[in-house]
């Protein structure tokens, strides 16, 4: 017995809300309205090559490849679900993601550009710029910043606690958006971090104007991670730092960890990495400099003389 892929994604989507988080299903929600059911919701049977032109269709419209491969990942879990339940047919599809565009850089402050900006933030320690301080120290991602309590300040012991974070979230049975409080990505996302003095310093001040129960803001709700990139993007701009993303925050934050040498294991864990290996492959990369250090420590190591 089979069924169009829009029944299959409706009895999928009911088998799958009670094991993830609200966020999550409303994320899966939209990427069906958005990309899969258009496409393929009146299909019985989705081929390989199918997929592969909805793939190259996506990609060469603006779509990063990350992008399309969680959209296809949702489609591949709905059709072996389908399988698995005789609805629908499997074919194990072999897919390619071209590469369209290469040299991509991840979006990281110069030094000098941190630098002017801590400078500013230091001067300014209020609810509103200590957010932006909070990314630039601790690596913390937009949500979490907003998400952050008093509560999880630990002023004592110079620590705070990740445990929950705040996003926008369309929600596709309202069509509308809505403010929802999750935890963090994925369970090494509950971290404890370590403040600096810098960062301890200017919480201090901050605390004593602060008149609401989150740190980032005066409201007693959350400020919402849209409204709050918005004023970023107005502060880079009065101070004349060139444009960058929030999240290039936390690649900065990440990168000057690396480029003092602390050690990858560490840096993972700040910043909640699942696993090392993400934390190696976006910021570990050697230059010529670095090799030739390494092979030369190396021939030390040997001790054979030529």
């Amino acid at each position: 017995m089979q069924t169009t892929f829009q029944n299959l994604a409706q009895l999928w989507s009911q088998t799958k809300q009670p094991f993830v988080k609200y966020s999550t299903m409303c994320a899966y929600r939209l990427t069906l309205r958005t990309h899969l059911l258009p496409r393929f919701g009146q299909m019985t049977q989705i081929e390989e090559s199918d997929v592969q032109d909805f793939i190259i269709d996506k990609m060469s419209r603006g779509l990063s490849k990350k992008t399309v491969r969680d959209i296809v990942a949702v489609l591949r879990a709905i059709v072996k679900y389908g399988a698995r339940q005789n609805l629908f047919s499997w074919g194990n599809w072999q897919l390619y993601y071209p590469t369209m565009e290469s040299g991509n850089k991840l979006p990281v402050l110069s030094l000098n550009h941190q630098r002017k900006l801590m400078t500013y933030l230091i001067k300014q320690p209020t609810p509103r710029n200590i957010g932006i301080l909070l990314a630039l120290c601790t690596g913390m991602r937009i949500g979490e910043v907003c998400a952050l309590e008093w509560t999880d300040v630990d002023l004592l012991h110079r620590t705070l606690r990740v445990r929950q974070t705040v996003a926008r979230i369309y929600n596709c049975d309202k069509g509308a958006t809505e403010q929802i409080f999750s935890t963090p990505k994925t369970k090494h996302s509950f971290r404890e971090i370590p403040m600096s003095k810098l960062l301890f310093d200017a919480l201090n001040i901050v605390k004593k104007q602060s008149v609401s129960t989150f740190v980032v803001g005066s409201s007693a709700y959350a400020t919402d991670p849209r409204t709050y990139r918005d004023y970023f993007v107005r502060l880079l701009k009065k101070i004349q730092i060139p444009p960058i993303v929030f999240h290039g925050l936390r690649h900065t934050f990440a990168t000057r960890c690396i480029e003092s040498q602390c050690d990858y294991k560490t840096v993972s864990t700040l910043l909640g990495h699942s696993n090392v290996s993400t934390t190696l492959n976006l910021y570990v990369h050697p230059n010529l400099q670095q090799k030739k250090r390494c092979i030369e420590k190396m021939s030390k190591l040997l001790g054979v003389v030529e």
